[in-house]
């Protein structure tokens, strides 16, 4: 309803994953590029964790849509909570394998012909699994034995397993071992940075196609960040909102009031006793003005003094890895 408003084209802080918004920090351009590295040169097994809200569905959609077809294909499945027979069926159907016998010798048997049918025509046959966090341990037993489909010259089958930190707990556990050791490449995505916040706003803008600057003032950028512990979603929920507040009352800037606002709509701020030391930044917003500017400048969060901290959030780019500098490299299968 603002978009004309603020001259946008499209919702530029949508809820829904969006590979065209996708904001690449250096983590997320390191997974982009071990994601397609281990699944076109075969490698097996791969993890993907961050923090609810930071970008792993939408970092899968990218990859799915920048690898060609005739190069690998892909079956996704989004609810883990499924008995070891229901996951191997929907693997199946969204391999687009659909006339399959009841039973499960024979089902393995159609899947391991269509792996082999898939290598031979060196297509990579990718299975993702999303909230791989909340699979039970009989399905993750399930997922191992799948991977036992190999060749001399690699897997047949390329399985990403993608979910929230405390998949790693899972994995570290004794009797997820022999899983564990079959993990070829792991990486992470995290929590944007103080300056990443201000970065992906703008990102976000452009993208929707602004004819003028994004009206977010440094400050509500720097309480953004605060509010939302650096997670994109959370990013789009308080943009949103604040943007939707700021069309109703006429406002073509978003300053912190309009921020603490939404984020006590939003239950972001926390309990009562917290919410007072917001106070001062309604009634005094150009006190935090200076601060914010210098915060968002050097990378780092805004002082407890001036901005008080709800919970500590990533405020530096994380060290890359090895994938990471290696870059490119890394992107594509040799031909």
């Amino acid at each position: 309803m603002y978009y004309r408003f603020f001259g946008l084209h499209k919702d530029a802080f949508g809820m829904t994953p969006d590979p065209e918004f996708l904001f690449l920090t250096a983590a997320h351009r390191e997974a982009l590029a071990g994601l397609a590295y281990a699944v076109l040169n075969c490698k097996g097994f791969v993890v993907l964790t961050g923090d609810a809200g930071t970008g792993k569905t939408t970092l899968l959609t990218r990859i799915f849509q920048s690898i060609p077809s005739e190069r690998a294909q892909f079956s996704v499945v989004l609810n883990p909570t499924l008995t070891p027979s229901e996951f191997l069926e929907m693997a199946l159907l969204d391999f687009g394998i659909t006339n399959f016998p009841a039973s499960k010798a024979q089902r393995l048997n159609l899947l391991q012909e269509f792996l082999i049918d898939a290598f031979q025509r060196r297509q990579a046959a990718v299975l993702v699994v999303d909230e791989a966090h909340k699979l039970p341990p009989d399905v993750l037993e399930e997922i191992r034995l799948l991977s036992n489909f190999e060749r001399a010259e690699g897997k047949l089958l390329q399985i990403v397993l993608a979910g929230q930190p405390e998949l790693g707990d899972v994995l570290n556990r004794q009797d997820m071992r022999q899983l564990k050791q079959r993990i070829a490449v792991r990486l992470a995505i995290h929590p944007l940075s103080a300056s990443d916040v201000d970065h992906y706003i703008q990102h976000r803008w452009q993208k929707a196609g602004a004819s003028k600057p994004h009206p977010f003032q440094p400050e509500a950028i720097a309480c953004i960040g605060q509010c939302s512990r650096g997670i994109p979603r959370l990013v789009n929920a308080l943009c949103d909102n604040a943007l939707a507040l700021a069309y109703g009352e006429g406002r073509t800037t978003v300053d912190v009031s309009q921020i603490v606002e939404v984020a006590r709509d939003l239950d972001l701020i926390g309990a009562p006793a917290r919410q007072a030391r917001w106070a001062h930044l309604i009634t005094e917003p150009a006190g935090v003005a200076a601060e914010a500017k210098r915060s968002l400048a050097n990378g780092t969060a805004p002082s407890s003094s001036s901005l008080p901290t709800l919970e500590r959030y990533q405020t530096s780019t994380p060290k890359p890895s090895t994938l990471a500098r290696l870059g490119g490299k890394l992107r594509y299968l040799k031909p």
